[in-house]
């Protein structure tokens, strides 16, 4: 059998235009991407609220999305980029996908591996084409193929954004809540150029759990003048629990730890933009930042050996539902938090005490209750022991030097929200990303008393409120506590109130 000769004018002309067949199939579908051109295991499916956000990209070219944590926002831009790269690729289109966040470490640690997993995963056979090659076409961070490439870029930088140039393009925006406004404009310039009357095309991703109401991904997210070209969608609790992403107990526990009006709760669980309240000694997006330093350090291999432990801050439990905990301090850096539950007083000593060995460290002990013991026991054994009693009156004052505190409660937390304060001219602290540890820190309200003085609500008061006790975050308060160790070098025998007992600090 003969097999007849092409015509070399239908030759050329798939080259210049090739068939729809493979990947291109897809070039307007990326919901039929996502369905048809992944290996599925059964049960793990992309959700129908992840498929409906893949279709609005064709149809409303810049889309938003905003959603409690769970939801797959990473695992969907990924997909998305492997459509948008092998269909434009597949049509020999100019394309290019340029890929930022709010910090590096987002694209570095998650975007990026995200990408790395769904490439093994996807379906060549039915894309009619081989397997892009790992290390030469994909890279650590970017892709690289015949006629475009996806690339990472720092959000800091919105000269790169700006001068990323194709016919077709494709930004993605991985946690935007905390992207400045400038490097949403930066890409204006490619959607002044892409539109039905042009041969260019541009199309936006902006993807983000929610945080304080303010910056260009809230205003996008609420439709402010100015956005009207965003197409936002904000995913439920509800949908997110539904399609197996969250666990609705879960959910329930955040409930009763964080309280269900904090921004913690509203912003993590519920997916909402919620500020910190006003009263709020320390807002929620000071804490995510100290988490955030902390994951950096973590990642270079810094959290123990940043510097020495210094201090050991022993929040000691007064009952049998609370818990013993030691926040050890290097530094700016908390590096470690220990829980313990029903311990005895000595079994407490003897951790503290083993934490502290062959080291030039000191323990704040609150010495309320229970605690007392324990620091008797520490002095004993000569350990140097800072006795933490909350209730004494303090001379310390703010920053500012204008406010008072009405007890050391007051003043040691409210030194801890200096501390975090972005404008603080101390080293920035880092603090580890628990989930305990940030409901604790986000807890406690605080108001001005007459005379000028601030007062932090008192644990007593958090436990009636929220039915729980702040261990975690009072053994971080204490770790940073140093406002008065000058005035306390002597043990004063007849005063029961705060003091330095032991070895000289």
């Amino acid at each position: 059998m003969t097999t007849a000769l092409r015509d070399p004018l239908d030759v050329a002309a798939d080259i210049i235009d090739p068939p729809m067949v493979g990947a291109a199939l897809y070039h307007d579908d990326p919901a039929g991407f996502i369905r048809e051109c992944f290996i599925w295991d059964k049960g793990k499916e992309p959700t129908v609220y992840q498929l409906e956000v893949a279709e609005l990209i064709v149809a409303e070219r810049r889309v938003s999305v905003c959603g409690p944590h769970g939801l797959g926002k990473t695992a969907l831009a990924s997909w998305l980029i492997w459509w948008f790269a092998l269909t434009r690729d597949a049509l020999n289109e100019d394309w290019k996908i340029p890929t930022t966040a709010s910090v590096w470490r987002q694209l570095e640690k998650f975007l990026w591996p995200e990408i790395h997993k769904w490439y093994k995963r996807l379906d060549w056979d039915r894309l009619e084409r081989r397997p892009v090659t790992d290390g030469d076409e994909l890279l650590d961070m970017a892709i690289k193929l015949r006629t475009g490439s996806a690339f990472a870029v720092a959000s800091d930088d919105p000269a790169k954004i700006e001068g990323a140039h194709a016919d077709q393009l494709f930004y993605i925006y991985d946690e935007s809540k905390s992207i400045m406004p400038a490097t949403f404009d930066a890409s204006e310039g490619a959607f002044s150029g892409a539109g039905a009357d042009t041969e260019a095309e541009a199309y936006a991703l902006a993807s983000s759990t929610p945080g304080e109401p303010n910056g260009r991904f809230y205003e996008i997210q609420k439709r402010k003048p100015g956005t009207e070209d965003w197409h936002p969608r904000t995913v439920t609790k509800e949908e997110v629990v539904k399609a197996g992403r969250m666990s609705g107990e879960w959910a329930k526990q955040r409930k009763l730890q964080w309280g269900e009006e904090s921004a913690v709760y509203q912003n993590r669980v519920e997916g909402k933009f919620a500020s910190s309240e006003e009263d709020t000694v320390i807002p929620l997006a000071w804490i995510e930042a100290a988490n955030q330093r902390w994951l950096e350090l973590a990642d270079e291999g810094k959290i123990k050996g940043i510097r020495p432990l210094d201090n050991v801050g022993c929040d000691i439990a007064r009952s049998g539902k609370d818990k013993t905990v030691l926040a050890l301090k290097r530094g700016a850096v908390i590096s470690e938090l220990r829980r313990y539950t029903r311990q005895g007083t000595m079994d407490t000593t003897g951790e503290i005490k083993g934490v502290l060995n062959n080291t030039d460290a000191w323990a704040t002990v609150d010495v309320i209750g229970i605690g007392a013991g324990v620091v008797d026991r520490l002095v004993e054994m000569g350990i140097p022991t800072v006795a933490f009693n909350s209730s004494v009156k303090t001379e310390v004052l703010d920053a500012s030097g204008e406010l008072g505190f009405t007890n050391t409660r007051s003043a040691a937390w409210w030194s801890l929200r200096e501390l975090l304060d972005p404008d603080a001219k101390t080293e920035p602290i880092a603090l580890p990303p628990d989930d305990l540890l940030t409901g604790d820190l986000t807890a406690p309200h605080w108001r001005v008393m007459s005379g000028g003085r601030i007062q932090v609500e008192s644990k007593d008061d958090i436990i009636k409120r929220l039915g729980r006790s702040t261990d975690d975050g009072d053994a971080v308060v204490m770790a940073f506590w140093e406002g008065q160790l000058e005035e306390y070098e002597e043990y004063i025998e007849d005063d029961e109130d705060y003091v330095t007992i032991g070895a000289d600090i």
